[in-house]
């Protein structure tokens, strides 16, 4: 069954910048609720500014599991019960394996597939006594594929991509949807800024002409394609060709 934005109470992790923020604010001009998620609090506020009287900011690491339980109860306190769920928070930091130690990698690997977990429990009950949800966890590239000086990041992409099967296995008879969503092409975000060559930046778009995709997920319109791997320019450009292509 779908279910409208104006209707729905949405968590988006990562929301101060880049993608989470250009999620956010598409989803609040369609009249969702939002609880937004970051760890930098200007750009949380500014983002939260945006989105308006509907939106909550919270700020938190999301590698600290006791801070997100936290950041999760505060939502249910005062926006009740959650529809949609955007994992979009990542961390990527190039760094040679050899050079790698134990406490940044799992911070990499907590801020996704930690809270990923969290975050999914912690609405599933609610999502299969009240006729479903829709779970979507933002992957890439480093989610199939392995890359040099990306260990902490692949293993964490290439986890949220088996997290995400096994969800939409079990929460299919309840109307709980489960996908990772890949960009499809290359954005113009603050992780990018980052680690682009300039031969990618010439390439990049701005993440608001991903977000339709979201749109889709978020109201249920892909169920056939639960489980799935999707890439948000793709939707996106079928959706609005010509914004698209600008």
């Amino acid at each position: 069954m779908t279910l409208p934005l104006a209707q729905q109470t949405v968590i988006i992790t990562g929301a101060g910048q880049g993608l989470g923020a250009a999620i956010a604010r598409r989803f609040a001009a369609a009249g969702a609720k939002l609880a937004l998620l970051d760890y930098d609090a200007v750009a949380l506020a500014e983002t939260t500014r945006a989105c308006g009287a509907t939106a909550m900011g919270i700020e938190v690491d999301l590698s600290d599991r006791v801070a997100t339980n936290a950041a999760i109860a505060k939502t249910f306190g005062q926006l009740g019960r959650v529809h949609t769920v955007v994992h979009n928070a990542a961390i990527l930091r190039p760094t040679r394996f050899a050079d790698e130690d134990f406490e940044s990698f799992f911070h990499t690997f907590n801020v996704g597939v930690q809270a990923g977990f969290q975050l999914a429990r912690a609405v599933w009950q609610g999502m299969q006594d009240n006729g479903g949800g829709a779970l979507i966890f933002v992957s890439s590239r480093s989610g199939i594929e392995g890359f040099a000086e990306e260990s902490a990041y692949c293993a964490t992409k290439h986890a949220l991509e088996g997290l995400s099967k096994s969800l939409a296995l079990e929460g299919a008879p309840y109307g709980i949807t489960s996908n990772t969503i890949t960009p499809g092409m290359y954005m113009q975000t603050p992780m990018s800024a980052r680690n682009y060559s300039d031969e990618l930046k010439q390439k990049w778009v701005d993440p608001v002409l991903l977000a339709p995709a979201f749109v889709l997920l978020a109201e249920r319109h892909l169920q056939s394609q639960n489980g799935h791997r999707l890439d948000a320019w793709a939707l996106s450009q079928a959706l609005c060709p010509l914004a698209a292509a600008g």
